[in-house]
């Protein structure tokens, strides 16, 4: 891309944990999408207590796919305001058997798999919530990233 190239958006990527954070980050997600007459990708990364909870038994798919569209029908409400179209998805943000599976690498191949010309997500926070995955990708992020990203 040329400097006197203007930005173009068609999709932003908006990697969200169901935390209040990221839900502030779906606002600013929407926002650009609606500016630039973009459509908006939510990615709910699931952490690694619910990852390895759902593993074990000791954490209900039912009760985690319950809250994780609980939280995808507010964000519904976040674009209808704005009249962008959105698409979902979910990963795992961890995995037992392949290491280098973390919440950035999730973040970075969904942007390759939906073609994602920006991304926006929750920066580091100085709370340690286990339900809160995204702030540990922040850095991540940021840091090899090939498209612009905004932490908010």
């Amino acid at each position: 891309m040329d400097v006197s190239d203007p930005l173009t958006v068609d999709t932003v990527l908006a990697p969200v944990d169901g935390s209040e954070d990221s839900a502030t980050a779906v606002e600013y997600a929407v926002a650009i999408a609606d500016r630039y007459d973009a459509t908006v990708h939510v990615l709910f990364v699931l952490g690694r207590e619910v990852v390895h909870g759902m593993d074990s038994g000791v954490v209900s798919e039912t009760d985690v796919a319950e809250n994780t569209q609980g939280f995808l029908e507010e964000v519904a409400g976040v674009t209808d305001a704005y009249d962008v179209k959105f698409s979902t998805s979910t990963a795992h943000g961890f995995s037992p058997s392949i290491k280098t599976r973390h919440p950035g690498s999730v973040v970075l191949d969904a942007a390759e798999a939906v073609d994602a010309d920006f991304i926006v997500l929750p920066r580091e926070s100085v709370t340690d919530a286990p339900t809160e995955v995204l702030e540990k990708a922040a850095e991540y992020v940021l840091s090899y990233a090939s498209q612009p990203v905004l932490s908010v």
